[in-house]
């Protein structure tokens, strides 16, 4: 009777594993591999000697050869903060391709700084500076790497392996969060920088810099701005699409929703990105129909991985809260 009962049991639990494969795919351990992508430049060991800001580095003033650049929807990070700017080498452009894509020149440097203001209330109580990342294009290659930030705020180191480091704040409705937020190694970065088997920037598109920005306490176009300021080539702004800041309530539902996706998961979440996340059969990107994202026919699946911490597969140790709320809110629409 006890060896029928033990039949009976495996046998169930082998239906159950076959009738929800997808789910069972899902818990299976992914390992990154060793990308091996060339590399065109050797970075500097101290962020100091690219001389992106002046004054004190922990104000975070940029020099005057880069440009701030601000996104209209941001990568989630832990509820990080994030300072993007720009460099160009004197006499060259940014330029609009075909696509509404950008072709940025060899000798670029995009930065990015990620910091917590201790009181999300009152940002004068001051700020932990975590990491900066920079891409540098050099013989048309991206090139990644990140630089850790000492405790003095003074400067910040070249880091390839990773980092753990617990951080602690206090959010705008006075609740006190922490974590220990993960900077990633150089082979995670190239994890989901990458689009056709190449290191490619993520955040600024076009269309994500298409919005208005204050500048010299002038409200302004920012395409525009640039084009001012003489590093993007001249194009009618009108032409270019936007992308709505998926964090205003004002928005659309699906404008917030596809936004959110495409700036959270459709850098891996497209055919031209990380082959095992290819696979999967999503493409998250904003000009993807609905019909071909792969959300219709699986948008139970996509809320609950993220509620399991599943997705995003790295760069973040927590949940996006009001991310997941309105994803759910998104695919019960549906």
């Amino acid at each position: 009777m006890t060896k029928s009962l033990s039949f009976l049991a495996v046998l169930l639990l082998f239906i159950i594993v076959a009738c929800n494969s997808d789910n069972f795919r899902d818990e299976e351990y992914v390992e990154i591999p060793d990308f091996n992508f060339p590399k065109s430049t050797k970075f500097k060991v101290n962020l100091s000697d690219y001389k992106i800001f002046e004054g004190l580095p922990a104000d975070l003033l940029p020099s005057k050869d880069f440009h701030l650049l601000e996104l209209s929807s941001t990568l989630f990070t832990d509820y990080s903060h994030k300072q993007r700017l720009v460099k160009l080498p004197v006499g060259t452009k940014m330029k609009k391709l075909n696509d509404g894509s950008i072709e940025f020149p060899n000798g670029t440097i995009l930065t990015k700084t990620f910091f917590y203001y201790n009181d999300d209330r009152d940002h004068s109580l001051g700020k932990q500076i975590i990491e900066t990342r920079l891409e540098i294009k050099e013989n048309d290659i991206w090139n990644v790497a990140t630089y850790i930030w000492n405790k003095q705020q003074t400067n910040a180191l070249l880091e390839t392996n990773g980092l753990e480091t617990r951080i602690s704040w206090v959010s705008e409705n006075g609740t006190k969060r922490s974590t220990n937020y993960q900077v990633p190694t150089e082979n995670q970065c190239m994890t989901c920088h990458q689009s056709k088997t190449k290191i490619a920037p993520i955040g600024p598109t076009l269309r994500n810099l298409n919005r208005i920005v204050n500048r010299n306490n002038s409200n302004l176009n920012q395409i525009e701005h640039l084009q001012s300021v003489g590093i993007l080539s001249e194009f009618d702004v009108s032409q270019i699409d936007k992308i709505v800041d998926y964090k205003n309530p004002e928005a659309s539902l699906m404008e917030r929703s596809r936004a959110y996706l495409d700036m959270n998961c459709a850098h891996c979440h497209n055919p031209e990105g990380w082959e095992v996340s290819a696979q999967r059969r999503f493409d998250f990107r904003y000009e993807t129909s609905l019909e071909q994202t792969g959300i219709l026919r699986k948008k139970e699946k996509v809320v609950n991985t993220m509620m399991r911490g599943k997705m995003p597969f790295i760069g973040t140790t927590m949940l996006d809260e009001e991310g997941i709320e309105l994803l759910k809110e998104f695919t019960e629409s549906l």
